[in-house]
């Protein structure tokens, strides 16, 4: 009898190490993945959890769409459901001179008291139009099923892929108008109009590109020549827009990240529509105009580090900084050697980044442009991949951005580095793990573990 259960709890371990591990889906502030890379399909072992997870999060994307603009209760000042709306997340209501002598009612806030600005204090009345949620879903649906088209050659992941870019852009019922003319719209007595902050909401309008031009490099059929002529006339409408309407013009002209999220969308539309010498204008735009006043010579974003959390939007502007460097990078246009006027590089900005506490805000927010720098200045001392490591473990081989920012991590055990980001428990994942944790297939769930456990019990009862 204690032979059978040995022979069941050494296949039951069998079988759970053969098991890809599955993490919870994260929305990255924003990426490119040059689409060469992912077309020719030169895909090291090691990343294949990685792409494991591309495929999970694909799926479970896949299972809540599609998403569309016209989804939500309220309609926009135009009358038209086709615009798309948001309200500004960090305005507050302020009713203390309105004259009113009884509570005032959610829909009486909404449209007699004026809205304040609290920096950083999301209000949550913002999320009652959730354009801005869905587009997000949308985009990352596009680019991870897109990936996963081409690493596992199943048609279905380009099928989804197409519908959900049709629904949101493409299909008269359900398409966006190419404006955001209502986008971060302050309520009160004069919030009927969007402000230039709300260009920030389709920042993941790079990944959306990102996930065409692989439909279009692996020739998928799905993708037929006339949904893109029509994709490339919405495009051409929207980067005129972006070029011409007031609040758009203001928003290039935001000295922090908002600016260089606004040059990751028009360049990487204008990379869309076939305008390399316009998106090459654009990212000089960016590089010599934003950026040169972007990055002191500590590496400190001087305009993040200002805001309520400056560990957040240091990541965040990070993000953007090397979003518009692949962009560059995709069409010929190299800025990774680029310094600012204090003489820094992204990298300078990156390694002062890892260098400060989250203090509350998440630190793994940073971990996707740690890599990413690795990857283009190189990681000769494993400083990066030690880092991740040590904050990651087995987490890292997982994690989709390890697949297209794989560091080499030859060598390189947990516990190798100090913590400098003050992480509490849960925001680690098993460090405490041998090395071995970073070389198996999969390491078990938490389901795993419990089922193991009892079967460990009852053995060991019948001894």
């Amino acid at each position: 009898m204690l032979s059978v259960y040995l022979n069941f709890t050494l296949l039951y371990l069998a079988v759970l190490i053969l098991i890809p591990a599955v993490r919870s889906q994260t929305s990255y502030a924003n990426f490119f993945v040059n689409p060469d890379f992912i077309v020719a399909k030169q895909f090291n072992e090691s990343s294949q959890r990685a792409r494991y997870t591309i495929q999970n999060w694909a799926k479970k994307l896949a299972a809540e769409g599609p998403w569309t603009v016209v989804n939500k209760t309220m309609t926009p000042p135009s009358g038209d459901i086709h615009d798309y709306m948001s309200f500004s997340p960090y305005s507050w209501p302020d009713c203390s001179n309105v004259g009113n002598t009884t509570e005032l009612a959610p829909e009486q806030v909404w449209t007699t008291c004026p809205y304040v600005t609290r920096d950083g204090r999301f209000n949550p009345d913002a999320r009652m139009v959730n354009n801005i949620g869905d587009f997000d879903d949308m985009a990352d649906a596009v680019a991870y099923s897109t990936m996963s088209f081409v690493i596992n050659n199943d048609a279905t992941f380009a099928q989804n892929a197409v519908r959900f870019i049709r629904t949101w852009f493409l299909d008269p019922e359900t398409r966006m108008n190419p404006n955001l003319n209502f986008a971060q719209m302050k309520r009160g007595p004069d919030g009927q109009n969007g402000t230039r902050t709300g260009v920030l909401d389709l920042k993941s309008m790079t990944k959306v590109v990102n996930g065409i031009m692989i439909l279009r490099g692996s020739q998928a059929s799905q993708w037929t020549s006339d949904l893109d002529a029509r994709m490339v006339e919405w495009t051409r409408e929207y980067i005129t827009w972006l070029q011409t309407a007031p609040i758009a013009v203001e928003e290039a002209a935001a000295e922090n990240n908002h600016g260089t999220f606004y040059y990751n969308q028009l360049a990487a539309l204008q990379i869309l529509v076939g305008d390399t010498q316009g998106a090459r204008q654009t990212l000089e735009s960016y590089f010599t105009e934003l950026y040169p006043r972007q990055i002191a010579a500590n590496g400190d974003q001087p305009l993040e580090t200002d805001r309520t959390r400056p560990y957040h939007y240091r990541s965040y502007n990070l993000a953007a900084m090397i979003t518009n460097a692949r962009l560059g990078e995709y069409i010929g246009y190299n800025v990774w050697s680029l310094t600012t006027s204090a003489g820094a590089t992204i990298k300078t900005a990156l390694d002062y980044a890892m260098s400060q506490a989250p203090g509350d805000d998440d630190p793994s927010s940073l971990y996707p442009y740690i890599a990413a720098v690795g990857v283009e200045y190189g990681d000769p001392d494993k400083a990066y991949a030690k880092f991740l490591v040590d904050r990651m473990a087995n987490g890292l081989l997982v994690a989709p951005f390890h697949f297209w920012d794989e560091l080499d991590l030859t060598g390189v055990a947990p516990g190798s580095t100090k913590s400098a980001d003050n992480a509490k428990p849960t925001d680690r994942a098993v460090t405490s793990s041998a090395l071995l944790a970073l070389r198996i297939p999969n390491i078990v769930g938490t389901s795993g573990v419990v089922l193991f456990g009892f079967t460990m019990a009852f053995l060991f009862s019948t001894m």
